[in-house]
C-alpha cells in the first residue's frame, strides 16, 4: 500500500510520528473530552470493528451489488440537501450542501465532521458557525487510490462522528467514500457497502471503479490508520484542467436542469441565466482547451474539447435567439445541448470513469 511515512533513525520516526499523530487529532477534534495529546480519553470511543477483507475476485462490481437484495428506502430531500441516506448512526451520505439551511439539517441531525470528496473547496465557514469541520478528500469518478483510501480510513477512525460524506450530486463518489465508512466504523460486508451504493444511493453502473475499489482494495488497519501521516485539510485547492473541470461540470448542471423546461428561466432560481451559463460554459471549455496540459493529452481528447467549446457556444447562441422571439431557435437549442451532452458523455466514456 502507499503509504507515506517518514524516513528517519529508528527511535527518531517513532517519536516524530507519535507526536504528528496526536496533532493531526486534535486538529480534527471538533470538541469533546481530549486529553492533552489530543487523544480521545481511554474508553471514551467505542472499540472499532475489523475492516472487512476484500472480495477475492470479482468480474462484475457492479452486477455483485445486486445482492444482497437491500429494504426499499427512499432519499430524503430537504432544505439545501439531496439524495440523503442515513446508512448508520454514523454514517449519512449525500450532496453537497448549500446554504444555511443545510447546515442547520445537518446540525440537527448530530454531525460532527463533513467529508467532501468533490474537487470543489467546501464552505469551511458555514460549517464552522454550526458546529461543524469539513475534512477535504478530493476523489475521482474513476476509482479512488490507495492514499486516498487510506485518509478516509483515518479520518473516519479518529475524528469525531457521526459523519456526512458527500460530492456534488450525492449518487457516485460520495457514496463510495461513504461506504468505506461503513466498512471500518460499522463493520459491514464488501457486499453490504457496494449493495447501498447502488441499491440506496443510485451510483451508475458506469462507475465501474468506485464499485471495484470498494469491494477489493485493502484497508489499512486500525493500527495502520494510526501511523499514516494526514493532517486532516479542510480544503484544497486545485489548478489547471482540474480547477477548470469543477467550473464546467457546474455550468453543465445548471443547464440539465433548466433543459427539461425548455431552459425557460426559474423565478426561484433568479440569479440562473441559461444564456449566461450556456456562454460561460463556452468560454471555459475553449480555454481549458488550450491548457498546455490539455495539448499533450490524446487527439481524440482534444477534439471533444473542442468540438463541446463550439456546441455550447451553439447552444448560448440558440438561446440568446430564442429569447429574442426566434420560436424556431428554442428547439435548435435543444437539439444543441443534446449534441453537447452526446460529447461530454462520449469523452468521459473514455477518461473520466474508467
Amino acid at each position: 500500500m502507499e503509504m507515506q511515512r517518514m524516513r528517519s533513525r529508528p527511535a527518531l520516526h517513532a517519536l516524530v510520528g507519535a507526536l504528528l499523530a496526536a496533532a493531526a487529532i486534535a486538529a480534527c477534534s471538533s470538541g469533546g473530552n481530549r486529553d492533552e495529546s489530543g487523544r480521545a480519553p481511554e474508553g471514551s470511543r467505542r472499540k472499532l470493528p475489523l475492516a472487512a477483507p476484500p472480495i477475492a475476485k470479482v468480474d462484475n462490481a457492479y452486477q455483485l451489488a445486486a445482492t444482497p437484495a437491500l429494504p426499499v428506502e427512499k432519499a430524503t430531500d430537504t432544505a439545501g440537501l439531496h439524495n440523503l441516506f442515513k446508512l448508520s448512526e454514523d454514517v449519512i451520505s449525500g450532496s453537497e450542501p448549500h446554504g444555511e439551511a443545510a447546515f442547520r439539517k445537518l446540525q440537527a441531525m448530530g454531525v460532527k465532521t463533513i467529508i467532501s470528496v468533490d474537487g470543489q473547496e467546501p464552505d469551511v465557514e458555514l460549517a464552522k458557525k454550526y458546529g461543524m469541520r469539513y475534512v477535504h478528500v478530493p476523489t475521482e469518478y474513476k476509482g479512488m487510490t490507495n492514499d486516498e483510501i487510506a485518509q478516509l480510513a483515518k479520518t473516519y477512525r479518529e475524528c469525531e462522528g457521526p459523519f456526512y460524506t458527500h460530492c456534488f450530486h450525492g449518487k457516485h463518489r460520495g457514496p463510495a467514500a461513504a461506504a468505506i465508512g461503513r466498512i471500518v466504523l460499522d463493520g459491514v460486508s464488501r457486499e453490504q457497502a457496494i449493495a447501498e451504493m447502488r441499491q440506496y444511493c443510485g451510483t451508475a453502473p458506469e462507475y465501474e471503479g468506485l464499485y471495484r475499489d470498494v469491494a477489493t482494495r485493502l484497508i489499512p488497519s486500525e493500527a495502520e490508520s494510526k501511523t499514516y501521516v494526514f493532517d486532516f485539510p479542510s480544503t484544497r485547492r486545485f489548478s489547471g484542467f482540474r480547477e477548470s473541470m469543477i467550473t464546467i461540470s457546474r455550468r453543465d448542471d445548471a443547464l440539465k436542469k433548466m433543459a427539461p423546461k425548455g431552459f425557460a428561466l426559474d423565478p426561484a432560481h433568479p440569479d440562473i441565466d441559461p444564456i449566461h451559463e450556456a456562454g460561460t460554459l463556452a468560454d471555459m471549455l475553449r480555454i481549458t482547451g488550450e491548457l498546455p496540459e490539455v495539448k499533450k493529452r490524446p487527439a481524440d481528447f482534444q477534439a471533444w474539447m473542442k468540438a463541446a467549446a463550439e456546441q455550447a457556444l451553439v447552444l448560448e447562441k440558440r438561446l440568446s435567439a430564442a429569447r429574442a422571439g426566434d420560436a424556431a431557435a428554442a428547439d435548435a437549442a435543444k437539439r444543441a445541448y443534446a449534441d453537447l451532452a452526446k460529447t461530454c458523455t462520449a469523452c468521459h466514456d473514455v477518461y473520466r470513469n474508467k
